[in-house]
């Protein structure tokens, strides 16, 4: 095990490290419901179809999906624009994670500012 390079004097004491996450778990629980109204009723029924919640971790918000059948990845999948789209409206620095059902499709993890491939690219 390495040492912390800060004594411990200068480390986050263990309530704040805790204050930090549950703010950040409450700060993931109201994106997600912002994220959800700022869908359309289609988009809603397709988020519907599979898991999905949001993640932070260094700065970053991830829109993590599991897809438990390959239809709900199908469709996950053709709505990962919009998903993006959506997404800017919520941080600078995000990603999509979308996970396919054991044994069918590909694992999948894009970021945001990344071009998808039906996409033109404004050069």
């Amino acid at each position: 095990m390495t040492k912390p390079y800060l004594s411990p004097d200068d480390l986050p004491s263990y309530k704040t490290t805790q204050i930090s996450e549950l703010w950040l778990s409450q700060l993931e629980e109201v994106t997600k419901k912002s994220f959800y109204l700022a869908c359309d009723s289609l988009v809603r029924i397709v988020l519907s179809s599979c898991h999905w919640y949001f993640k932070v971790n260094s700065g970053i918000l991830t829109l993590i999906m599991v897809c438990h059948d390959i239809e709900s990845y199908q469709n996950i999948m053709t709505s990962v624009p919009y998903f993006a789209d959506k997404l800017k409206r919520f941080a600078n620095k995000a990603k999509i994670s979308i996970s396919a059902p054991v044994n069918n499709g590909i694992p999948w993890v894009m970021n945001i500012n990344e071009p998808w491939y039906g996409e033109e690219s404004s050069s």
